[in-house]
């Protein structure tokens, strides 16, 4: 695929349709194939069925098509990107984590299966999504890009990365924590993955160690803007656009971006994070059109 100008670019609405199509297609094929007890299996399907936004798998897909490559070689590292979020968000909402009875607008997986189901369903998710990149045609990703890929999506998803991220924002639960460590809590639960989405994309794209560092800061700054943007919504979102109660940090007496800065200097703080993002992206040199409208999504998103 030759490379595209930023004038020639597709819409984001139209891009985001068609993969998000593509990528939910073939993750109901990758479970539904898989020789498994059914009740798992509509376990799974359950929560990755359940809608959302897909921005991690869209950041995969623009990354890629900003290099000039065709996106439907991520496909497959796409749906393992989804297939871990999902398996947290799972997880998230059991009784022992955040103890939630909605998530986007629909009971919670242990509300419709039971908990012993949905925590299977979260590990069979994780553990599904290493499998994914695996199966990447060769004509994709090679035996050497397939093991990069695998190691990075485990230091993201890991310890190091997301699960680090979510045990500190559980121990951080009832105390008034600085904003070094909220930083930390959301560079590492939200963060690493949306990194991972980006560096994924410049990975299978062949792309040189400095153009991965500035892809890398702007998925940080992205990270932060995305977190900032789920504070400030919890406070003054409607719970029909979320899909979830507004206002569950305050009862679980997290600390938040506007309890640390007040509503208005997060507000503020958000904005220094999209426009910091913005600015690596043009760095990069690349036709960032889609990341661009990727980025002005999270920071102007009611759900």
């Amino acid at each position: 695929m030759a490379k595209m100008n930023k004038t020639d670019s597709p819409r984001l609405v139209d891009f985001s349709a068609q993969y998000k199509r593509l990528l939910e297609s073939k993750m109901r094929e990758s479970v539904n194939r898989l020789p498994a007890p059914e009740i798992l299996k509509d376990s799974m399907l359950y929560s990755l069925e359940a809608g959302g936004k897909r921005i991690r798998p869209l950041l995969l897909f623009a990354t890629l098509d900003a290099f000039g490559k065709d996106p439907e070689m991520g496909m497959w590292t796409a749906a393992a990107i989804e297939m871990i979020h999902t398996y947290s968000l799972i997880h998230d909402d059991l009784p022992s984590m955040d103890n939630d009875d909605l998530r986007r607008g629909k009971p919670t997986n242990h509300k419709i299966f039971g908990e012993a189901v949905a925590i299977l369903a979260g590990d069979a998710l994780l553990t599904y999504s290493f499998q994914m990149i695996a199966e990447t045609p060769d004509q994709f990703v090679d035996a050497a890009g397939k093991v990069a890929l695998i190691r990075h999506l485990a230091e993201a998803a890991g310890p190091q990365g997301m699960v680090g991220g979510q045990t500190a924002d559980m121990l951080g639960e009832g105390k008034k924590l600085t904003l070094d460590e909220l930083k930390y809590i959301h560079e590492h639960k939200t963060g690493k993955m949306l990194t991972y989405s980006v560096t994924a994309g410049a990975i299978m794209a062949g792309a040189d160690e400095e153009t991965i560092r500035k892809l890398e800061k702007f998925s940080r700054h992205l990270g932060l803007a995305f977190q900032i943007r789920d504070d400030i919504l919890d406070l003054e979102g409607q719970e029909e656009m979320l899909g979830k109660r507004v206002g569950s940090d305050e009862s679980n007496q997290k600390t938040t971006y506007p309890s640390l800065l007040t509503l208005e200097g997060a507000k503020r703080a958000l904005d220094e994070e999209i426009a910091l993002a913005k600015k690596y992206l043009v760095e990069t040199g690349l036709s960032t059109n889609l990341l661009e409208e990727i980025t002005d999504l999270v920071a102007n998103r009611n759900n």
